[in-house]
This record gives structure tokens, C-alpha cells and sequence, in this order.
């Protein structure tokens, strides 16, 4: 096997801002190693085609070293996760999962490495020949699991120095990263190999990867995909394989008989493509591909270079650009052909030297941890400032940043200042008499009310602390605009506001509710009585339910004998006995005068008897009156069938009529011949 990708090794000197270019060479040689590893889905739509695939094994092997005589083909199968919704759990469908008992299937599995790579074809053959059909439940496939699997499980599937080609064979679609949450399965895929006993046996662990780890661990290990799949399903994998530098597409027919044509085209277009990329690169460096193809199809100042139609023994020239935009340190990145081996390694190192003319400082100023370089410390690990004098005790900049922030979306300091090993140092103002201070930078001695245009009302009066003026003895307000004095707040008993507020400014600032002048009166609170009266219930009669306990939670109740004004209350006791007493607040929240009636207002009780009594009776005159018109409705129906049958018989004409069967006792004959004489 010849390289194909010159040089070995590039060093460069880079001064920043100037690019420095160098030329990568690619000759396409012949005889070039490929490793097929042929990754099958198993589920049953697949039927067909894997018996396809046992009779055109061996020819699969052969097709390969048609194009190099240093071929190894080895083959995987897939289905899906083996829990619900994917896969039946029930355990007579996890022994059979096809859909009729007759037909023999093999339990459900996420990925099986079933032959490592290898030349023998007649092993090729006999490996995949012992494989059958199994099944799942849903249409999408746990292929994206397999292709990890078969990539960054290399020892074991068995890739070498060569061209790597993965062949994805499918009828259906596949699932992804967040899919794995239908099957409670919530643990993001960690990109490393899991394969025990040739079985991938951790897939109920994790969820399927997403298509950007996929691409990523596909690039990282060279392996260039071929998705072999039906024509229903080719929409959703071409645009897959736009997401991936190096991969093909090809249709496979609904048995799979075109598989080894199809994989010779796929491998013509790969190798016929060559992609000349590198590695991970900091933001400081900048790097750019000039092409120059041999179909002349020439591309100029791209982020890496290509070529297509590369035929064997083609030579292709790549300029490449590299800048540093700041200075760096050592570096080493590798440019690549993707799909091939070949790399080339390019160590990088800036001319950092500072060309200046300001005078050499004393190491001195850097801590003793750090050296001066062009004017300024550079600090020792561990260490960091302007003199290396703050020692970060394992922590980064971020995060000593972090405590200099209030929370998380204010900025470093309030904007007020420098954020100094972990802690604030405030700026100082070209106004002597502003001072800004705080663990945040967020104070300062300004920014107060006004009183007559001065700050505070001036300073005999208060000063500002942050943001809030500190009045001096004598002066109150939120601007100390006023006097401190309590005359127009004292009650009539002297107390200040009653005590359920503050005076300030000689006037009460009153809460919950309660009004100027003294807060003696609150409209809009809920009545007391209601809620004192148990308490007042067990004072004056010594029950209810707080008989027990009435000194003490009752403790806010005063008894007293007359009470001028104050608001009348009418309540149920616990007895059902309504009883009547005037409710007096005294100065403070809740302290209450009571005076009362001594007499209870009880109900009295129901007269059993003449309940009992008018029942009976109700129901006996109820029961009369329902007899009188029942016998009163008879009456009048009878009447009423009397006089119909008086009328009719008025109408009768039976004295009138022949009787038909009457004969009298006289007979006349009358003798025909008779003439009269």
C-alpha cells in the first residue's frame, strides 16, 4: 500500500496576522485496502432480502477485490430496543416476534456483531447463512444504535489502516436521540463502545444517539456510510447523508438483488470525491483551502478542500492558507482525506516576542509568580492578575468572575468596577465627593431623594447610603425632609397612631387598612365580632369551647361594664343562645374592650306535643276533605246519569206501534168468485 498524501509533516513560524501557505499533494494510487463492514436490518419487512444476501455473500467478497485485491468484508444486523413501544414485550413475542407461530424468528435484539472482518468469503458465507428473521413493532429501526456500535467499537469489529465502508441495508426509517423517552429510557448515549459478548446489551440504558454524535464518531474513526435502502425510505437518507462529509446513497430493489451493484457504484462516487479537511482548531487560527483539480473545476479560499471525478493515478494540489489572528501558543492540528488514512501533521508556533521599546520592568512586580514579558506579568499556573498577586486555588476565571456578580444577569461589578480575585474593587469618580462601594459595586453615596434641590435636604440633615437616606437626630422623611415630631399623631389617651402605625412628618402613616388622623378606625377590615365570640361567651358565662383555656387565648379581651360607643355585636353562642355586647379596639392591633347583656336570648324549645297533635289532625282533615269530595263527585256524576236516562225515556214511543206478533180472533175470507150478489 502506497501513500497517498504528501508531506509527512509541515512546521510553520507564524507572525500574527500574516498567513503562511504550503502545498498538500493527493495522488489517487490503485491497490488501495477497503473494509466493508455490511450492517444488516433483521426485522421481518427484511425477510427477503437477507435471503438475497445468503445466496450473494460470497459475491459481495468478490465485487470487492475486483477493485483491490486487499478487501475484508465482515456483517452486523440490527432490529431495536427490546422494551415497549418498540419491541412486544409480551414473553411468548420475545421467544417469536414474528406475526404468525409457524414462521421461525429469532428474539428482538438492538445490534449483534455477528463476523468480525475478514477475507474468507466461504466464512462470510456460512456466518450470515446461520442468521433468520426477526420482528419488532414499530415501523423506524434502531439502526442509528448499530452504526454507532459498528464505529466506535473498532478492536472488535476489526477496521485496520484501510478505506472503511459501513453498509446500511433497511426498508424503514430510523430513530433518534429523544425518541428513547417513549420507552422511559432517559439517559443520553455516551459515545462509547458497549458491545458484551458480541451484543450491544446496554441499549435499554441509553437513548439513541443523535445524528450530530453519529457524524461526529464517523469522521473521528474515517468511516464512510453507504445507506442501502428502499426506494419509500431514500428521501429520508439522502438528506442524512448531506448531514455526512463522505456517504452514498443507493436504492436497493425490494428483494435486494442489485446489493453488490449497488455498493460497487456507491464506492466509485466515494473514491471518485476526495475532501481534504482537518482537525479541531482555536478561534485564534484560521486556515483555507485553494483547490486545483485535474478537471479544472478549481475552488479558491474554502473552509477545506474538494475534488470530484478523481480518477486512479490523478494528482490533486491543495494551497493551504493558515493565519493566526492573535498570538498562540504551540500548536499541532492534522489535515486528512477523509475516507483514507493518509494525514498530514502541521505544527505551528507564533512569533510572540514583543517588539517594544518601553523599558524591561523588575520581575519583581509579577509576585515572584510570574515573568515580565513586554511590560506585563505573565502568570504562573494558579496564579492570575495584573501582578500575579491573586492565587485562584483551582478555580477559573468564569468562576471567580461569578462571584462578582449580583446574580446572573447583572453584569461584572454593576459596571462600576473591577472584578479582582473574586471580589469587587470599585472605581474610584473624578467627583471627590461621590463614592460608589458594596460587594457589588451597586452603591454609592448620589443617588437619593432631593429636598429643596440637595441630597437628603443637605447634610445637617441626612446622608444617602445606598440609594435610601440615613436621616441625623431630629429629621425623618424619606428625604429627611421633615422634623422629627409626634404632636399631630398622639390620641386622645396619648398614644402615637394608636398604635397600629408610624408617624412620620408629624402625621401617622397608618397600616392594614386603618385611616388618618390616629388609625383609629379601619372600613374595610372584617368585622371582630363574629371572630371573638367564643372568647367573649367563655368571660362572661364560663363556656363554649374555649372554657378550658380562656385566660390564655383570650388574653386580648377586656371586660368592662359600659363602653361609649364602639360597635354593636349580635352572636350565636355554642348553646344555639343569641348573645349581645359592644366591641371597643384599644390602641394597638388586636386588644379589645367588651361589654355585654348578661342575659342570653335562647330559643325555646318546640312543644312536642301540639306538633304531634296538629300532624294528626292535618292528616285526619286532610283525609275528610279528600272523602266529601270524592262522595260529592259521585253525587253529580249519578245526577248526571239520571237526567240522561230521564230524557230518553221521554222519547220512548212504544203505545204508538203495532204489535207484530199480536193476531186477532176475527177471520175474514173473501171468496174470489164472489160477485156481490
Amino acid at each position: 500500500m502506497k501513500k497517498q498524501l504528501y508531506p509527512d509533516e509541515v512546521n510553520l513560524r507564524l507572525r500574527q496576522g500574516q498567513p503562511a501557505v504550503f502545498n498538500v499533494t493527493f495522488r489517487r494510487g490503485e491497490d488501495y485496502p477497503i473494509d466493508l463492514y455490511y450492517l444488516m436490518d433483521l426485522s421481518y419487512s427484511m425477510e427477503d432480502d437477507l435471503k438475497i444476501v445468503k445466496k450473494l455473500g460470497g459475491d459481495l467478497l468478490k465485487a470487492l477485490n475486483k477493485i483491490t485485491s486487499l478487501a475484508r468484508i465482515g456483517f452486523g444486523a440490527f432490529v431495536d430496543k427490546t422494551v415497549l413501544p418498540f419491541v412486544n414485550t409480551h414473553p411468548e413475542k420475545l421467544q417469536n416476534p414474528c406475526p404468525s407461530k409457524e414462521t421461525l424468528c429469532q428474539p428482538p435484539f438492538a445490534f449483534r456483531h455477528v463476523l468480525s472482518l475478514t477475507n474468507n468469503a466461504k466464512q462470510f458465507e456460512q456466518e450470515v447463512g446461520t442468521q433468520y428473521i426477526s420482528g419488532n413493532l414499530d415501523a423506524p429501526e434502531g439502526g442509528l444504535d448499530a452504526m454507532m456500535q459498528a464505529a466506535v467499537c473498532g478492536s472488535k469489529i476489526g477496521w485496520s489502516n484501510a478505506t472503511r465502508l459501513l453498509v446500511y441495508a433497511t426498508d424503514d426509517g430510523f430513530h433518534f436521540a429523544g425518541d428513547g423517552k417513549l420507552g422511559a429510557i432517559l439517559t443520553p448515549f455516551d459515545g462509547k463502545c458497549h458491545l458484551e459478548e458480541n451484543m450491544y446489551k446496554k441499549s435499554n440504558e441509553y437513548d439513541y444517539p443523535s445524528v450530530g454524535q453519529l457524524v461526529q464518531k464517523l469522521e473521528e474513526h474515517n468511516i464512510q456510510p453507504i445507506f442501502a435502502v428502499t426506494r419509500t425510505v431514500s428521501e429520508t437518507y439522502r438528506k442524512l447523508s448531506e448531514m455526512i462529509p463522505k456517504s452514498a446513497v443507493g436504492e436497493l430493489r425490494e428483494d435486494s438483488n442489485n446489493i453488490v451493484q449497488l455498493i460497487q457504484d456507491a464506492y466509485n462516487n466515494l473514491s471518485s470525491k476526495i475532501i481534504l479537511d482537518h482537525g479541531p482548531l482555536p478561534n485564534s487560527i484560521k486556515i483555507t483551502y485553494d483547490s486545483f483539480c485535474p478537471n479544472k473545476m478549481n475552488t479558491e479560499g474554502r473552509p477545506r478542500g474538494e475534488c470530484d471525478n478523481v480518477k486512479k493515478n490523478d494528482e490533486i494540489t491543495y494551497r493551504v492558507k493558515i493565519t493566526a489572528t492573535e498570538c498562540v501558543q504551540n500548536q499541532a492540528l492534522t489535515i486528512r482525506a477523509l475516507g483514507f488514512t493518509d494525514s498530514v501533521k502541521v505544527n505551528i508556533r507564533s512569533r510572540c516576542d514583543c517588539e517594544c521599546d518601553e523599558e524591561r520592568l523588575d520581575p519583581s512586580v509579577c509576585s515572584g509568580h510570574g515573568k515580565v514579558d513586554c511590560g506585563i506579568c505573565r502568570c504562573n499556573s494558579g496564579f492570575i492578575g495584573k501582578n500575579c498577586d491573586c492565587e485562584t486555588g483551582g478555580k477559573s476565571s468564569k468562576e471567580l468572575e461569578k462571584t462578582c456578580r449580583k446574580d446572573n444577569t447583572s453584569v461584572i461589578c454593576s459596571g462600576l468596577g473591577d472584578c479582582v480575585c473574586g471580589q469587587c474593587a470599585c472605581h474610584t469618580n473624578d467627583d471627590p465627593k461621590k463614592q460608589i462601594y458594596g460587594t457589588y459595586c451597586e452603591c454609592d453615596n448620589i443617588n437619593c431623594e432631593l429636598h429643596d434641590g440637595r441630597v437628603c435636604g443637605g447634610e445637617e440633615r441626612g446622608r444617602c447610603d445606598c440609594g435610601v437616606c440615613k436621616c441625623n437626630p431630629g429629621f425623618q422623611g424619606s428625604a429627611c425632609h421633615c422634623r422629627s415630631t409626634t404632636d399631630g399623631c398622639v390620641n386622645e389617651k396619648g398614644s402615637v397612631c394608636s398604635g397600629r402605625g408610624k408617624c412620620e412628618c408629624n402625621t401617622c402613616l397608618c397600616q392594614n387598612g386603618y385611616q388618618r388622623p390616629f388609625c383609629k378606625e379601619c372600613p374595610g377590615c372584617p368585622s371582630p365580632c363574629a371572630r371573638y365570640s367564643s372568647c367573649v361567651e367563655c368571660r362572661a358565662f364560663q363556656s363554649g369551647p374555649l372554657e378550658k383555656n380562656c385566660s390564655k387565648a383570650c388574653s386580648n379581651i377586656i371586660l368592662k361594664d359600659t363602653l361609649p360607643g364602639g360597635k354593636a355585636c349580635r352572636e350565636k353562642d355554642s348553646q344555639n343562645c343569641w348573645i349581645s355586647y359592644k366591641m371597643f379596639q384599644e390602641d394597638g392591633e388586636e386588644q379589645y374592650s367588651v361589654t355585654f347583656n348578661p342575659e342570653k336570648e335562647c330559643p325555646e324549645p318546640p312543644n312536642i306535643a301540639a306538633i304531634v297533635g296538629g300532624i294528626i289532625a292535618g292528616v285526619a282533615l286532610i283525609g275528610l276533605l279528600l272523602l266529601i269530595i270524592w262522595r260529592f263527585l259521585t253525587e253529580l256524576i249519578d245526577r248526571r246519569e239520571y237526567h240522561r236516562f230521564e230524557k230518553e225515556k221521554a222519547k220512548a214511543k212504544w203505545n204508538d206501534a203495532d204489535n207484530p206478533l199480536f193476531k186477532s180472533a176475527t177471520t175474514t175470507v173473501v171468496n174470489p168468485r164472489f160477485g156481490g150478489q
